[in-house]
């Protein structure tokens, strides 16, 4: 979800304007994807790179996070929508740390729409922390390294309960993946949409969703007209 600061700093706000701004637009994308029927949705809120921002900044974000945590999430509850965090929560408050357990808990059993949240997330780190606990079986002994294969290692990592992603959607014209789930989108369909996030709603969720439409997924195999 990029590009709350440019749009902020063209309208001559600050950038914690954008910020908030991105928030109403992601409650927008999320009604969008509940009226289409979309079953699972993975944003990236918040990356380990993100530390580096200002802190002033940081704060703002986390401050901006706890309040949609506060105000929203019951909101989405009605909806349907379930509610799960990834990535590393020890770093931030304990009242943060809370907010995100009740929303978990209020929405476990929705089934409408998965909402994955991304925070304090890296795709690397996701791979390292599975190849630790794949490196401990082989230890005691519950794993040979000989008979490690693709599907043991995506079993211990983040969303490994899910399918891969059909569709990869960056905003803001930037072109790259920047440390998101990594591993689970080998396959997957990428979108790079130039429309900055907090301009992103309903309409350019279906520009995405036609822009795939019209792909063939070969998964590594001919397309259906070269095999024909």
């Amino acid at each position: 979800m990029d590009g709350n600061g440019r749009w902020a700093m063209r309208r001559g706000k600050p950038r914690s304007y954008g910020h908030q701004a991105g928030s109403d637009a992601l409650k927008r994308t999320i009604e969008a994807a509940i009226r289409r029927d979309i079953e699972v949705l993975t944003v990236f809120a918040f990356s380990c790179e993100n530390w580096r921002r200002p802190r002033t900044e940081v704060r703002k974000l986390l401050d901006l996070f706890l309040k949609a945590l506060n105000k929203d999430v019951r909101e989405l509850h009605q909806h349907g929508v379930r509610i799960n965090f990834i990535g590393g929560r020890s770093v931030f408050n304990p009242s943060l740390r809370n907010g995100m357990a009740q929303a978990e808990q209020l929405t476990c059993r929705n089934q409408r729409l998965q909402l994955n949240v991304a925070v304090n997330y890296s795709g690397r780190s996701d791979i390292v922390a599975a190849a630790r606990r794949i490196a401990a079986k082989a230890a005691t002994g519950n794993l040979a390294a000989e008979d490690l294969t693709e599907e043991h290692l995506g079993e211990e990592l983040t969303l490994a309960c899910l399918p891969s992603p059909d569709l990869f959607i960056r905003t803001g014209g930037e072109k790259r993946l920047s440390n998101f789930l990594l591993w689970q989108i080998a396959y997957t369909e990428l979108y790079f949409s130039e429309v900055l996030w907090p301009d992103f709603g309903a309409e350019a969720l279906d520009e995405a969703l036609m822009d795939y439409a019209g792909r063939e997924r070969r998964f590594g195999g001919l397309s259906q007209v070269q095999s024909a």
